[in-house]
Formats: structure tokens, sequence, C-alpha cells
């Protein structure tokens, strides 16, 4: 492999992020500087070196604001403050210098569907009674039955349980997630309003985008008569539904666009919507609203090469409609790690079926290919980060981190363990256990002392400071493939090239890099085009790439 191949393909300011390389940080588990167990922005400050050495464009932080930490964060208390325990305002600052000072930007996490219920508009609320404005910023309703000691409607939460839950008075507040979760009311102009205020005092902070949390359920229409959770179920999610990706949402990042663009350069917005169609999804990506919107679908894809290839083609081409660059995601904070994933029978979602019985993504032993499922991780990885658009990385999975199931119940924190989620019955802890970042020490070097979430013994073996001085490291591969990604990216724009073989797909851009991934068990024979790989994650042999396997193929003339 050789570093002299192209010269780097320039970019404006303004357009960092349509092909960037993300790496997501969970503040909590990343680093911990005091020692009290806690990932904090200090331990994040004390990592920027090991960010700027893996090559990344930018770093997206899930929430680090005041929070009892109901959901991991995602409740938020204060949206203009840092968590004392995660550090200070002045804190944040001397992370993101640090950061911009090696060239990497910075995402954060917008929660706007709902606060925490320790907000101080959600306090101010339950203090100030039926009809009054600060009720009015949040979804309150009253009862049915004689006494209006049942809910509004039968609705159940995301996490689990009852969407409604009853305060002192007898009235009702809905949370479409865990009941220390209220929603806001977006049809308050005060709602609006603060959130403005919270784009811009992040941007004046230098923040340069936002991932917007839950994008598609802001907006609500719960005109009387509500329907029944049969009904709710039934009906279409076509802009209309009463909760879930409603047309009027984009009112709201019309709004927002307007604040990102009286920055230098435009602060940029990613869309978390899981919606039901590629050309829903495209509205949260316009030019007008928030610019791009999570492409999540390879996180539910099977390690197959027609899968891999449907999904590549309909979001390329749905992102060339729109105007945006599509994102691409194999793991995140709240799915099973994709080394596990493909190390299990096929799945969607964080369990697996075994017999009559659903067990954890992870265990027991005897359900999972560890090293198959690394090997793909790597050979999807490597596809992935050869295509056009922003690809998004999750931390941990650069030192091929798998999911962990040796989580006791008593040691959980996900409310949708506690729930009996639905949505995800095992919760997401396994993939949000502190890094290793030494084969020793109390925490793996995570911390001086313990972790919040407890780490597995084989973590020794992936710990960044082992995984940096093994060239054959999955660290190793990520630094590779990151440092020449700069030099691979053109034109947003790829041609299939046909291989003869249902299993292995290979496409070219426009610049001449061709990508090629063996899906199958059997070696595909890469001909001539074998003196030409400049990357692969596993050795070719007698010009052959084998199965589970990825190759970066350089045009001709430009490998030493």
């Amino acid at each position: 492999m050789t570093d002299a191949l192209l010269v780097e393909t320039p970019t404006t300011d303004a357009t960092w992020w349509r092909q960037a390389a993300v790496y997501q940080i969970y503040p909590r588990s990343f680093a911990d500087a005091n020692g009290d167990g806690i990932g904090d922005i200090p331990g994040i400050l004390s990592r920027v070196d090991y960010l700027a050495d893996l090559g990344i464009d930018a770093v997206w932080l899930s929430p680090f604001y005041p929070s009892a930490l109901a959901d991991g964060g995602y409740d938020v208390a204060d949206y203009r403050n840092v968590d004392p325990r995660l550090g200070t305002l002045e804190d944040f600052d001397a992370m993101v210098a640090a950061l911009h000072t090696r060239g990497i930007k910075v995402v954060v996490d917008i929660v706007p569907n709902h606060t925490s219920d320790l907000h101080e508009w959600f306090q101010e609320a339950l203090a100030a009674g039926r009809g009054s404005a600060a009720r009015d910023r949040y979804i309150f309703r009253e009862g049915r039955g004689e006494n209006g000691e049942e809910p509004p409607t039968d609705w159940e939460s995301v996490f689990g349980g009852p969407a409604w839950e009853r305060v002192e008075d007898g009235q009702w507040y809905f949370h479409n997630f865990a009941v220390e979760q209220p929603d806001l009311n977006w049809d308050n102009p005060e709602v609006h309003e603060d959130f403005l205020k919270t784009l811009r005092f992040w941007s004046d902070r230098g923040v340069d985008g936002f991932r917007i949390d839950v994008a598609h359920m802001l907006t609500k229409d719960l005109t009387d008569p509500l329907p029944s959770r049969a009904e709710l179920e039934r009906l279409p999610q076509d802009g209309k539904h009463p909760l879930i990706d409603r047309d009027d949402v984009h009112e709201i990042y019309a709004e927002w666009r307007k604040v990102f663009n009286e920055y230098q350069p435009p602060r940029t917005a990613v869309a978390e919507a899981w919606v039901k169609t590629p050309e829903r999804r495209a509205r949260y990506a316009s030019a007008e609203g928030l610019g791009q919107a999570f492409n999540f679908d390879l996180l539910i894809a099977d390690f197959d090469a027609t899968q891999f290839r449907t999904v590549i083609t309909e979001n390329l081409a749905q992102s060339k409609l729109s105007g945006s660059s599509t994102t691409w995601v194999l793991s995140n904070h709240d799915v099973t790690r994709h080394a596990t994933r493909y190390g299990l029978p096929p799945l969607n979602g964080s369990l697996v079926k075994q017999g009559t019985e659903w067990v954890e993504a992870g265990g027991p032993e005897e359900g999972i290919d560890r090293a198959q499922g690394l090997r793909r991780a790597h050979a999807a990885t490597l596809l992935m980060l050869g295509l056009p658009g922003s690809s998004y990385l999750y931390q941990g999975e650069e030192l091929g981190l798998h999911e962990v199931a040796e989580i006791a119940p008593e040691q959980r924190q996900d409310p949708g363990f506690f729930r009996g989620s639905e949505y995800d019955r095992l919760g997401r802890d396994g993939c949000r256990v502190p890094l290793p970042w030494t084969a020793d020490g109390e925490s793996f070097g995570f911390g001086a002392g313990g972790a919040h979430l407890p780490q597995p013994a084989w973590f020794a073996a992936h710990a960044a400071e082992v995984e940096a001085a093994d060239p054959a490291s999955t660290l190793s591969l990520y630094r590779q493939a990151l440092r020449l990604r700069h030099r691979l990216q053109s034109e947003e724009e790829l041609e299939w090239i046909e291989t003869g073989r249902p299993d292995v797909l290979r496409f070219a851009r426009p610049n001449g890099w061709q990508i090629v991934t063996n899906f199958g068990a059997e070696p595909f024979d890469l001909g001539a085009d074998a003196e030409g790989v400049v990357l692969s994650n596993l050795e070719i042999t007698g010009g052959a790439l084998p199965g589970d396997a990825t190759a970066w193929i350089a045009p001709a003339g430009l490998v030493d």
C-alpha cells in the first residue's frame, strides 16, 4: 500500500458534510477524566489526538446536557448547559477549540420532541395547574372515565407501558418515550422560540452542526376524538398521521434553516427520521430544511449483496433528487454492533431467535461466530467508506468491539429493558459499555476507577493501545481506510460493474477508484486488477479476493 496516490479533492467549508466521515461519541462511555466512572468532556479532550490519528472529519456528540439519565441523556433538563458530572461550558469550549485545531468539526445532539420531567418548564407546568400557559408548552389532557381516572387513550410508549401519565391534580401528560420524557407541544410559539435560542447558543460556541433526535415526531394532531391504539397503528404515515412524520413538521425546520444560514459557513443538520419511504425521508434532507437525513437501511440489512446493492442504489437516487448527500451507518448507540449482527444468523435488531427463545445478541457463545462477524464487519465498513456520501462511525467499532451481552439485569440502565419494550426488549446497554483504552486497569484505561457499565475481560485484547501497536488490527484498518478515503472521494456518483456473480458487488467512482466486496464463500478472481489493490481486510493470494472481504483498487498508474 502507498500514500502517494491522489491529490485530495478540495471542498469548501460549506460543503464539508457532504462526504464527511463522522465519529459518534457517546460521552458517558468514551473517556473518564475524573475517575467517577462516567465519561466526560475533559475525557474527550484528553483523546483528541487519538481522534485526529483516526482520520475522521467530524465528531457527533450524543447528549452531554444536564440529565437524570432516565434515557441515557436523551431526557434533557437544560438544553444550554453541560451536565456537571461531565464538565462545564468552559470544558466544552476547550474541547471544541482542540478539535477545530486538528481540523475536526463538531456536531451536537438536539432533542426537540421532549424534555426531561426535571426541566424547569415541566416543573412550572406541574405547579401552575390546569389551563395555564406553562402547561400549554406540553401535551396535557383530561382523562376518561367518571372521574378522569383512565388515560385519554390506550396508546403505548415506545419504551413500553402507557403513553400517558397522571399528575397530582388529575390531568394526564403525553410521553412518547419514557415517563420522564414529557412531549413538547410544538403548536406553542414559546417552544419554537426557545429552540431557536438553543441553536444559536451552540452555534455561537463554535458548533458546526446538529443531529436532530426523532426529527419525524415533533408535530402532532390530537384533535378529538382520538383514535384507539389499534386504529392509530392502521393509519398510513402519509404526512397526516396524528403522531408520526407529519407534513407540518417541515415548517419547523424551515425556521431552523434560517438560523443555520445566519452563520458563515452555514451550520449543518442531519435528521434522525425513521420514516416509511426514501421519498418521505428526502423531505428532511431538503436545502430549505435540515439538509441531510440519516439513511438507516444498512442497519437492518443482512450481510447480503442483493440487499446492499438495493439499499445503495435507492438511496443514491433519492439523494440526487433531493440535492442532498446520503448517509451511511452500520452501528450507533441504539442498535447491536455490526460485528455481532454479522456473526449471528440473519436478523433485524438486537435479538435472535434460537428455537423458541429470544436471546441476547452477542450471546450465548454457541449462537455467534465472532470471527465471521468481525470479518464481515470489516468488509462492510470498507464498502461503506468507499461510497459517495457521508459515513457515520460509532465509537468502539474501530476497535472491532462486539456487543456486550454479559450485563446482569441489576446493572442495566436502558429504560427499554425495564419496561419490556417491543422496541428493544434487551435494551441498548450492550453497545454503550465504556471503551477500553489500555489492556489493564480497573476499567481498561477508561478512567482511574471503575466504569458505569461492566466491561468484559475480553476487552483487554481490543484496547486502543494494543490495537495501535498491531498493523493487522481493526484500528489499523480503520486508520488506513480513513486516510485513503479522502483521496478516493470525488463526485457523489458510482457506476456498478457486473461481476457475473450475485454474491460479489463491484463499483467504480468517477475518478477511477474501484471497490469490490465478496459477500460469498468462494474467492473472486480480480485478475490483473489485483496489482492495483491498495487496501483489503483479508489477504489476497493468487489474485483472488476471499469471501467476507472488500478490496479498494486504485486507478492505473497511481500505485508506486
